[in-house]
This record gives structure tokens, C-alpha cells and sequence, in this order.
């Protein structure tokens, strides 16, 4: 079967392919001879007569009814394959075959047989195939009629001429890498979940196939150590937000599709109303509920008319399409209402200038955490309530304490 991993951008790993089974039309060697034709003929009535010719005849139509599934087995085998479409080497290592190309050939246009002479001394093999495959999707390399070029950013990053330009080069190839920028804009400015929730919401959000989970997480992360897009100095591991206000050239996370909502829908927040996180309305929450096109709404005097206070708080709370719920401080009225919007599995979108205000048993939800030492603290969190309300619409069950699955453990 011929690859064409070496000059498709979205080419599959040569790991699927040529294996002895593909060679045979989906049919080891080993099957292909189970049902020769010698063994039907033995099986056949002594031919004396048509109905023995038709007896040979059989087996031979038995087979032809194999193939179509085993052919069906490969196109399945093959539409999984195609869903994982991130780069199967982390990013540093996919700059191996830019390198050797620039540094034996100049840089120049080198034909693929060339360049794996270049950078491994050997042939266009399979897994060199592969590797070429990753180095596109990173930007680093492109491709035209078997003929390879590295990039601008692989020698911004190889051979950099100021002091941002191998961090910048590495994080514009991670957030073009197809499924990692995916990934890593669904979570940046946040703790990863464990390592169980990051597996499943890796297989039901990003359609990543189970079987290749393990080998996205290594590439993940180490690519995202590569770039310095995660901190790892806390109990769990926090992706840096390089979103809209670092302006790194390609480096801008996508924000989450629009999501159409009927005018006037709200979104309910939930805050400690004294001090400077009162101020947090106005300044942010607002604002951020606002870029989402809904309604903020919350229970003080001056959005509710007069009345019993908790009456005001559960229709609010009822009524919301979605809620924001800042933790920082621990206020227990935050977290009574909390509790009231879990109940009612209401999405909830949870806000804490640091983790040790997050409930212990919250912490597997997703939370963002904003750091005001950060000079743009603020429009990163407005733009990153705002992506996440946004996500939170069109997946709900996210954002969702699920207890009624943990009541019936």
C-alpha cells in the first residue's frame, strides 16, 4: 500500500499501514491459506455429476462473501485512525528533519529520500514518514510533489536571533497542531482535571479514539513543558494562558464557537457582594456574561425588587441558563447557593484566585483560577468566563456536579 504520509498535511501514521494483513487485502498470510482452494475441493462430493461441480463452486462463493468484511473491517479500522489527527512526536522532536535539512542542505527545497539520508542516514521509511507528517502539522515543515522545506518558524526556533524567539516559534507550533490546540484552549488559565476526567473528556469532547489516548497524553504533555505552557509547581498542573493579552504572533487561543441563546437569557452570579470582590461585578463578571450575549443577573438590592431574599436568590438561581460562582474567600452564602444550583444541575462556572478556596470535593470540576500578579489578569478572565460560558451551553454536562452518578456509586 503506498504512504503518502511524507507529502499529505493530514496524512495518518505509517504505523496502520503496510502491516502483513494490509498487504494480503486485509487477509494475513496465515488466513489466506486456511481456505485454499485444495481444502474445499477434499470437502466436495466425489465428482461424478453437476451437483459435484456445484459443491466446488461453493467454498469459492463462501470466500467471496468473506472479503467484503474484511474490507468493511479495514475502512473502520482506517475512520478511527483518522480521528487522531495530532502530531505523533512532541514538538521538539519533530524539529529533528527541519534541522538536518537546514544544516546539510542550506535550508533548500530537498526531496523527501534526500532528507531522510539528511537526518537519519537511512531511507524514506515508514516511521521517518511519520515523523515528516508531524513536523507539518507544527508548521515546520511543507511539502510540495515529495519535495520538503523547512519553515520560518523551525528556524526562528533552531537558530533564534532574539531572546523570544525559540519560546514564541514553540508555542505558535503547539497551538497549531491539530488536537493540542484544541485541548489546550478548552483548558488554558486552568488546572488539567485528573487524570481520569482529562481521559474521558479527551475521548468524548475532542473525539480523541480511546486507544490513542495514552499516546496523545505523552506528546501532550511534553510539548506543553516544551513551550512553557504549564505549571506544574502546585498539586496539579496548570496550563499558562498566553490568550489575547500576550499577543504572541499565531499564538492566540480560538475561543468557542458561538452559541445562539434567545434574547434575555440569563446568566446568574454568584459573589461576595463586601470588600473588593464586590467590585468584581461591574468590572468583570458583567463585562464577561455580556461577551457571552447573556443577560448577568445577580441577588442584591439593586437588580431584585424588594422581598424575601432567598425567594429572589432560588428564582434567580431557577431561571438562569447558566451561573458564575467566585470562591475566592470561602463566603458560605457563594457557597449555599452553590449548593442550590448543583441541585438543580445547573451548569455552574467556578472562579478562584487560588485553589484552596475550591471545595475539596469540587476540585475535579473544571475551575478557573486567575492570578492578579498577572498585568492582564482582567481582561483574562473576562475573555476566559466568557469562553467558558460559551463551552458551557453547547456541552453542559461539563460544567454540571454530576451527583446523582456519585449517589448511585
Amino acid at each position: 500500500m503506498t504512504d503518502t504520509s511524507g507529502t499529505d498535511g493530514d496524512a495518518q501514521p505509517v504505523t496502520l499501514l503496510g502491516t502483513a494483513d494490509e498487504v494480503n487485502g486485509g487477509m494475513s498470510l496465515d488466513q489466506s491459506s486456511e481456505s485454499g482452494p485444495l481444502d474445499h475441493v477434499a470437502e466436495a462430493e466425489p465428482p461424478v455429476a453437476k451437483p459435484a461441480r456445484r459443491a466446488a463452486r461453493k467454498p469459492a462463493k463462501g470466500r467471496g462473501r468473506k472479503a467484503p468484511a474484511r474490507k468493511a473491517a479495514v475502512r473502520r479500522s482506517t475512520a478511527t485512525a483518522k480521528q487522531a489527527i495530532f502530531p505523533r512526536h512532541a514538538v521538539e522532536r519533530a524539529l529533528r528533519i527541519p534541522k538536518a535539512i537546514i544544516d546539510q542542505n542550506a535550508g533548500r527545497p530537498t526531496s523527501v529520500a534526500d532528507a531522510a539520508k539528511y537526518a537519519t542516514g537511512g531511507s524514506a521509511n515508514g516511521a521517518f514518514r511519520t515523523e515528516v507528517s508531524s513536523a507539518k502539522k507544527y508548521g515546520f515543515l511543507k511539502s510540495d510533489n515529495g519535495v520538503l522545506t523547512p519553515q520560518d518558524r523551525a528556524r526562528r526556533i533552531l537558530y533564534p536571533q532574539s531572546e523570544n524567539d525559540r519560546i514564541n516559534g514553540l508555542r505558535e507550533a503547539v497551538l497549531d497542531a491539530p488536537n493540542i490546540a484544541e485541548v489546550y484552549s478548552h483548558y488554558r488559565g486552568e488546572n488539567l482535571p485528573d487524570r481520569e476526567f482529562f481521559t474521558n473528556a479527551l475521548r468524548d469532547n475532542f473525539k480523541i479514539p480511546a486507544e490513542k489516548i495514552q499516546e496523545f497524553l505523552a506528546v501532550f504533555d511534553e510539548s506543553m513543558r516544551s513551550a512553557q505552557l504549564v505549571d506544574a509547581s502546585g498539586e496539579r498542573q496548570r496550563l499558562i494562558d498566553v490568550g489575547r493579552d500576550e499577543r504572541v504572533p499565531g499564538a492566540v487561543a480560538a475561543a468557542p464557537p458561538k452559541v445562539s441563546v434567545a434574547s434575555g437569557t440569563t446568566c446568574f452570579v454568584m459573589q461576595p457582594f463586601g470588600g473588593h470582590l464586590g467590585t468584581y461585578y461591574e468590572a468583570i463578571f458583567k463585562p464577561a456574561i455580556e461577551q457571552a450575549e447573556l443577560t448577568a443577573v445577580r441577588a442584591d438590592d439593586d437588580i431584585f425588587a424588594t422581598g424575601n431574599i432567598m425567594d429572589q436568590v432560588w428564582r434567580g438561581i431557577l431561571h438562569a441558563k447558566v451561573l458564575v460562582a467566585e470562591l475566592t474567600s470561602k463566603n458560605p452564602n457563594v457557597l449555599y447557593e452553590l449548593g442550590l444550583a448543583h441541585a438543580l444541575e445547573k451548569p455552574v462556572i467556578l472562579v478562584s484566585s487560588n485553589e484552596e478556596d475550591v471545595p475539596f470535593d469540587l476540585r475535579h470540576i473544571r475551575t478557573i483560577l486567575y492570578d492578579k500578579n498577572d498585568p492582564f489578569w482582567g481582561q483574562k478572565l473576562i475573555d476566559k468566563i466568557a469562553d467558558n460560558i460559551r463551552s458551557a451551553l453547547s456541552n453542559p454536562e461539563e460544567a454540571i456536579f454530576q451527583w446523582r452518578a456519585r449517589a448511585n456509586r
